[in-house]
């Protein structure tokens, strides 16, 4: 039995990466009243500011095009807000929370780049891929940048 690959469009992929900072950012909000490290809050608090620049440019050109940024529903912010919350009860230390930023950041770059590869194999060009790749590059500066943490 084939499968058969929903056809990659600008606007999926555009909510895609939208979910995708959305995601970083929330993680990081609820993560930052945990940090004791000043360098690690500092350097979170650097990304955060990214994945909200990424957010607004993805939000920009989705109001180019004629569409509106979907949130994640509340029942999966919430069970990621749970997630996290139970995770650091059990170890709240720098490189535990610098382990998770850096499994989120892997995960987000993972999906991100087999949402390109797929859009390229489409022949999508343009404005959005760059975007995409953008984020590909910040996840992968910010993973390098918790490293220090670990």
């Amino acid at each position: 039995m084939s499968v058969v690959k929903e056809k990659m469009s600008a606007s999926a992929l555009l909510d895609d990466i939208y979910k995708n900072v959305k995601m970083g950012a929330d993680s990081i909000i609820n993560l930052l009243s945990r940090v004791k490290d000043e360098g690690e809050r500092v350097e979170m608090t650097r990304q955060l500011d990214g994945y909200e620049k990424l957010a607004q440019k993805a939000s920009r050109l989705m109001s180019e095009i004629g569409m509106k940024p979907k949130e994640e529903s509340a029942m999966a912010r919430a069970s990621a807000k749970i997630g996290m919350a139970m995770n650091t009860m059990i170890d709240s230390s720098s490189s535990h929370i610098a382990e998770m930023m850096v499994q989120g950041s892997t995960m987000g770059i993972t999906d991100m780049l087999r949402k390109i590869s797929e859009a390229e194999e489409q022949g999508m060009r343009g404005e959005v891929i760059s975007l995409a790749r953008e984020v590909v590059d910040f996840e992968q500066h910010a993973v390098e940048k918790m490293k220090a943490f670990l």
